[in-house]
């Protein structure tokens, strides 16, 4: 168990170290695609620019229901990110989200700016007129896109500069991950969120390969690109499926029972419920497995499970996910988590 968990460890770290908000994931996309044809798979990359794998094509069984039939699980590997928005006349750049980057939890951070021509440039998120020694309203004003800006690590003072630079508005904006992995085995990084499920369904594709399993059911994994803005799972669903479990983060908060040690259940969110069926086929599983889980209701959340629904495809349909704490900021989960969401994959799937 503790090599799987390393290995998913080691991929999550890898993804995490390629830039890939919203829009912008294809490079990301290229190495995961890579990942999964050095493990032995044939994955196809969907015109969304996701990737779509069978990893197993399960017993031969002639299914007898949904609960029997094809499943699809589904991480996203599109992040938070930013977009230039306005070249300043000051050599500054506004900028506009790309999903729910919050500019609270941004302040401060460390950038990269690519151009359409390849160039990356580097710099920073700050608040306008950011000394504390100079403004003397730093404390009191709002944090919101309208009152922060980058700032180029350029010698540039002007809208003409930077445009020479090749910058233009519709560039994107990464923001650093900081990734760190604490001796006491906690997973510290921006987007976690969901790269560190991305991370996981590798690995559940390697463990298969590696103790030639076979599994009771057909399973295909998805790694959409486009969770983030709410239609990652939308498209590329196999004709045969009967169920989708998204792979996602779960939420660590005031009110809820999971910490980041454990896996998740989500059984309802902003969304709706999710099958009742399958959340508790989920519970039951843990349960049978001796597992560290917790069952939550997320008050803010969508999935790419939801979005497969929305679009009209007639699935069950699920959620589970590590523990992770201080969603959309400075994320922070466990090995732990890991590892549970990893048996519970396993304990389902079986």
């Amino acid at each position: 168990m503790n090599d799987i968990i390393d290995f998913i460890l080691q991929q999550t770290k890898n993804v995490l170290a390629i830039d890939s908000p919203t829009g912008f994931t294809s490079r990301a996309a290229d190495y995961v695609m890579e990942e999964y044809r050095k493990l032995g798979y044939a994955p196809v990359r969907t015109n969304k620019g996701g990737i779509l794998v069978c990893v197993s094509e399960g017993n031969g069984a002639a299914p007898c229901g949904p609960e029997e039939g094809p499943i699809l699980l589904e991480a996203h590997i599109d992040t938070l990110g930013a977009m230039v928005s306005e070249v300043r006349a000051n050599g500054r750049l506004s900028v506009t989200p790309l999903g729910g980057m919050n500019p609270n939890n941004g302040e401060a951070e460390n950038c990269r700016i690519y151009t359409r021509e390849g160039k990356v440039y580097d710099g920073t998120f700050q608040l306008k007129n950011a000394s504390v020694h100079v403004n003397g309203e730093y404390s009191t004003t709002a944090r919101s896109y309208d009152t922060m800006e980058v700032v180029l690590d350029e010698e540039v003072s002007d809208r003409e500069g930077v445009l020479s630079l090749g910058i233009l508005p519709g560039d994107i904006v990464c923001f650093d991950p900081r990734t760190v992995v604490t001796p006491s085995g906690y997973i510290k990084s921006r987007f976690l969120d969901d790269k560190l499920s991305v991370g996981i369904l590798l690995g559940y594709a390697a463990y298969l390969k590696e103790k030639k399993e076979t599994t009771a059911r057909k399973i295909y994994q998805h790694i959409t690109v486009f969770e983030e803005v709410g239609h990652g799972g939308s498209a590329s669903v196999p004709s045969d499926v009967t169920e989708v479990l998204s792979v996602d983060m779960g939420c660590v908060g005031d009110g809820l029972g999971c910490q980041e040690t454990q896996v998740s259940i989500c059984a309802k969110d902003s969304g709706g419920p999710y099958h009742y069926d399958v959340v508790t086929a989920l519970i039951r599983a843990a349960r049978r497995e001796g597992l560290d889980f917790a069952v939550d209701v997320y008050p803010h959340y969508g999935s790419d499970a939801e979005a497969t629904l929305r679009a009209g495809h007639d699935c069950r349909h699920g959620l589970i996910g590590a523990g992770v704490y201080a969603s959309h900021g400075y994320e922070r989960s466990h090995k732990k988590g890991v590892a549970n969401t990893f048996g519970l994959l396993k304990a389902y799937l079986g």
